[in-house]
């Protein structure tokens, strides 16, 4: 797709006619700017919005300026807009600081690898540079406050299919339309294409209507292995209308089951085949093969046959009958290390290093970050980053190589920084190639300060969903394991020993939420048996010397997050695998119910997450 930045003057001219008389410098425009690319217009006002192409109140663009071609895929693109969204909310609109041009810039770094001119981005600062900017920033921001965040009407926010989608069910379309320029919902994302059903994509979770035999075919025969529900229904059905909602939210609830729905006044070739005399009218298929066929709208009695198939379609995971609410409750929120480190002085150690434009780039970065709190700064020039970082270890010394590590692990805490990482070629190809050369030292020689923040650079690769899923479709799981039992070990470094606990917590949760929502192991079993292993051997080390939790004391940062690492490892995972197997030969379950006989998480507070554990390995284990 081609990208292309959408450049306004708010002033419609007045800049360049009045700025030296009032400022005492000469500006050509008070820049607003857009990207647009596949038919829509993307930019931060009141909020991230989005509208026709050069539709929006502010006019025709003065310029048009092609910044290059994206290959990145829109559903991916548009996963990196919602990181987007939690830093370019309405509140944090400043017009000097954390405006439109801000946004386009981090956007467009992440689209095409370059942001936008920078004679744009710097207005703000040349503006404030003047006595009479300083002076009138106050009355500027709140006069171009309506102009910068008023609302695009909603005829002129393009519908889903527009937005990058195919067209989505009546539900789906509903919420687009109630939410003007809102980001589409991964359901939106997934929908097929009402009318014209795409037999290739397999995407369920929404209502398919299809108006052929083949089409119809093509779903049932996706869903041969499991189940699914057809309606027939009639453009001049009344009674049918009732049923709608009920199996549109069915649908919802159930994305895994294509639900159907076949109109037999346009599809009257399929209403013959399946010799339909009534509408509404029910079918559900099972196993490829038809299940149940009733007529009526009644929504309780669609509901429950509905359930009734899906309890036989889908037999339930024995764990789901535990009462384990530790795990049940417990956050899976990622274990992030966000703080920023005296850059001054980490800098310093480079040496020579220090004045190269990738690191200069990065330290002002983090520095905006962190002189401005909650009003997060541009994005460097990231491609320049990541080329200098690669280097970094032929070009510092061991000993200091960790300053490297430290900068790009700060950064990483932004979501939108792990978010850009995350679509390199290949993904993650830059942490990747800094976490694989510690993995690959020697044990014993990676200095202390290096493996340090290298796990918890691993850590914060956690911080976005983008970066999180390219995480476990990448060859990182393994090389975060030797990272992880390396170090879990480390009777020496408690801070390193606590960094591994937690990367072992983030890998597990991760894994075990794409366990839990796609029914699929996010990460090799190999990959898992490896982190349980040096999980068990860290509890039992634990148990045996009984640190911590003693008498009220505070417990070691390694138990908690070990705990509920080994605890999603082995939920709901398959009952015949092999890390099943592998807590059968480490007795897990004693080694999990020993670090609370042995004193270990006495008063620490994590006493109920033992007992859940211990009951999830036994009754896994009988």
């Amino acid at each position: 797709m081609d990208v292309q930045l959408y450049v306004y003057d708010l002033t419609r001219g007045m800049a360049r006619t009045m700025s030296r008389s009032l400022l005492g410098i000469q500006i050509d425009a008070v820049y607003h700017t857009s990207l647009v690319f596949n038919g829509v217009e993307y930019f931060f006002g009141q909020g991230v919005q989005t509208c026709y192409p050069g539709s929006t109140h502010h006019g025709q663009p003065m310029e048009i300026i092609p910044l290059g071609r994206t290959q990145l895929p829109l559903e991916v693109i548009l996963e990196y807009l919602e990181s987007l969204k939690t830093i370019y909310t309405p509140e944090s609109y400043d017009l000097f600081a954390h405006n439109c041009n801000n946004f386009t810039n981090d956007f467009a770094m992440f689209l095409v690898g370059k942001g936008i001119p920078e004679h744009i981005t710097s207005l703000p600062e040349t503006v404030l540079q003047t006595p009479f900017g300083q002076m009138l920033k106050p009355q500027i921001d709140a006069s171009m406050r309506s102009i910068t965040q008023a609302p695009v009407p909603p005829q002129k926010v393009p519908p889903a299919g527009r937005a990058g989608a195919v067209a989505s069910s009546s539900s789906a379309s509903n919420i687009a339309a109630a939410s003007p320029g809102a980001a589409q919902t991964p359901a939106m994302r997934i929908a097929g294409n009402l009318d014209n059903f795409d037999s290739t994509s397999g995407a369920h979770g929404t209502v398919h209507n299809v108006t052929s035999i083949s089409a119809l075919d093509n779903l049932l025969d996706s869903a041969k292995d499991t189940c699914a529900v057809v309606f027939f229904t009639s453009s001049t059905c009344a009674p049918c209308k009732i049923a709608y909602p009920t199996y549109d939210s069915l649908a919802v609830e159930h994305p895994k089951v294509p639900f159907i729905k076949v109109d037999i006044n346009a599809a009257d070739s399929i209403a013959l085949k399946y010799k339909i005399r009534a509408t509404p009218t029910f079918m559900t298929f099972l196993h490829g093969h038809k299940e149940y066929e009733w007529t009526g709208a009644d929504p309780s009695q669609l509901t429950g046959n509905v359930r009734l198939l899906i309890s036989k379609a889908f037999v339930p995971h024995p764990h789901a009958q535990l009462r384990v609410p530790s795990l049940q409750r417990g956050s899976l929120s990622p274990v992030l290390f966000p703080k920023i480190p005296p850059l001054d002085k980490l800098t310093a150690k480079m040496g020579a290093a220090a004045t190269s434009p990738a690191v200069t780039a990065l330290k002002a970065f983090l520095t905006h970050r962190q002189q401005d709190g909650a009003r997060e700064a541009p994005l460097p020039d990231l491609p320049t980053i990541s080329t200098w970082l690669r280097q970094a270890p032929s070009v510092l010394d061991s000993s200091v190589l960790f300053t490297a590590y430290d900068l790009l692990r700060a950064a990483l805490a932004d979501p939108r920084t792990s978010g850009w990482f995350a679509e390199e070629t290949p993904p993650l190809a830059t942490p990747a190639a800094l976490l694989s050369h510690v993995a690959s030292l020697p044990e014993g020689t990676a200095p202390y300060a290096l493996r340090l923040v290298a796990l918890q650079l691993a850590c914060n690769l956690f911080s976005s969903p983008l970066s999180a899923g390219a995480v476990l479709a990448s060859q990182l799981p393994g090389i975060m394991v030797r990272l992880v039992t390396q170090s879990l070990l480390d009777t020496d470094h408690a801070p390193v020993r606590a960094a591994a606990a937690s990367l072992a917590f983030n890998l597990a949760a991760a894994n075990y939420r794409v366990r839990r929502e796609e029914e699929r192991e996010g990460v090799g079993e190999e990959v898992q048996v490896e982190l349980a292993a040096s999980l068990l051997e860290t509890l039992g080390a634990e148990a045996e010397k009984g640190l911590g939790g003693e008498g009220g004391r505070e417990p070691n940062p390694v138990l908690k997050p070990a705990l509920y690492a080994l605890g999603y490892l082995v939920y709901f995972a398959r009952s015949e695998g092999e890390v099943w197997d592998l807590c059968a030969a480490m007795e897990a379950r004693g080694t999990v119910v020993g670090s609370r006989e042995g004193g270990v998480a006495r008063g620490s507070g994590v006493e109920d997450l033992v007992r859940d554990v211990g009951e999830l390995l036994g009754k896994g284990l009988e």
